[in-house]
């Protein structure tokens, strides 16, 4: 929350009053309209608009001083008491206000999928309340528990059908993320997070292709050629669905060494440059324009996912293999030719190594497994 001075326009007298305004933030309605959310206060002192003699100006100078000490005060209470001064009125402001907040603002810097999401987990929680209005003051610790409840037992897809563990994890945490952020800007001091427990996900098999399954599905025919070469693309450089959809020929540079591509990753935000090998150089086809992308044409929708997996059964792979496998199959790949962790980490461009460890631990069960299935030696 941040804290300002401002002033009324002139009276008649050419006297200018004083406010204290508190910024909130802001929330954005359902017709797209930013409205900011501040309160003001009068302090009861003026300025002169036009100060006439030198009275006037040292009476300005004494005012705005004045001012600033009271400004500077309530910006030390709030950082002291957690907003305790303005804390009624923030209560009473909508839950949902500003997770419409939230949304709008990751609709902008994360991946469709993700704000999907957070939209579902909105229209479940209308669902469970019967009103997609309430205030923080009434969303207690009660409230956030019947609604984890609601999504282990009741909760539904559009089909009718349960939800899996990790979306109930998913819809649970954007709920928990405007709870947190609600405490991060002073509007709650006491957090329902702190006492109800989150819904773990499910720690699901990571499926991944190995090189001869690869050779097989470079062989197999595929409905659509660009969903084929980007997915053989993203084995082959770990970069993600969204990365992949919307590189461009622009991100392609020339070095001493071959071809690099330098991008901003979808998900993280952050820059990164990796150096591509010859295969993905064919994958990607000829060069068009700077400004188009690699894999024009390739576009997330249920066409796109049906294709996939008819192209992996035509490929005779029984694996359950999603776009993002392509990733998978990168990491362990690397892991599997001897490349360090560390490496690893920094290609899939991890911000933290026990992320990339996952992969490692795949190695590892494969290799356990591998000793155990020797057979013995021994004389029965």
């Amino acid at each position: 929350m941040n804290i300002t001075i401002e002033k009324k326009p002139a009276n008649s007298k050419g006297q200018r009053f004083l406010m204290l305004a508190r910024h909130f933030g802001s929330t954005t309605s359902e017709d797209g309209k930013v409205k900011k959310l501040r309160k003001r206060d009068a302090l009861n002192l003026f300025v002169y608009a036009t100060p006439k003699t030198t009275t006037e100006t040292q009476h300005n100078k004494k005012t705005l001083l004045l001012a600033e000490q009271i400004r500077a005060e309530q910006l030390a209470s709030v950082a002291k008491d957690r907003y305790h001064f303005e804390q009624q009125d923030l209560l009473e402001a909508n839950f949902f206000d500003l997770m419409d907040q939230m949304i709008t603002d990751r609709s902008k810097s994360t991946t469709k999928s993700n704000a999907e999401n957070w939209l579902c987990a909105k229209k479940h929680l209308v669902k469970f309340l019967g009103v997609a209005h309430i205030t923080f003051d009434r969303f207690n610790d009660a409230h956030l528990e019947a609604f984890r409840q609601y999504l282990l037992t009741n909760a539904r897809t559009k089909s009718d059908q349960p939800l899996s563990r990790n979306t109930m994890s998913s819809y649970f945490n954007k709920i928990r993320a405007v709870l947190n952020e609600a405490e991060k800007r002073g509007i709650i001091r006491r957090n329902p997070t702190r006492t109800v427990t989150s819904i773990a996900p499910e720690n699901n098999k990571r499926e991944y292709l190995i090189d001869d399954e690869l050779k097989q599905l470079t062989a197999a025919e595929c409905r659509y050629d660009v969903l084929k070469r980007a997915f053989l693309f993203s084995c082959v450089t770990g970069l993600r669905w969204s990365d992949v959809q919307k590189a461009t020929w622009g991100d392609i540079n020339k070095t001493d060494q071959g071809y690099r591509i330098i991008f901003k990753q979808q998900k993280t935000k952050g820059q990164q440059y990796l150096d591509l090998p010859p295969d993905a150089l064919q994958f990607m086809g000829a060069y068009t324009k700077p400004d188009e992308r690699i894999f024009k044409g390739l576009k997330y929708s249920t066409y796109t996912n049906v294709a996939l997996l008819q192209w992996v059964l035509r490929a005779g792979i029984t694996k359950h293999i999603t776009f993002h496998s392509a990733r998978h199959t990168f990491a362990v790949r690397m892991l599997t030719h001897g490349v360090d962790i560390y490496t690893v980490s920094k290609l899939l461009g991890h911000s933290e190594l026990k992320t990339t460890q996952i992969y490692a631990d795949i190695i590892e069960s494969k290799r356990t497994e591998a000793m155990h299935s020797l057979p013995s030696i021994l004389a029965a």
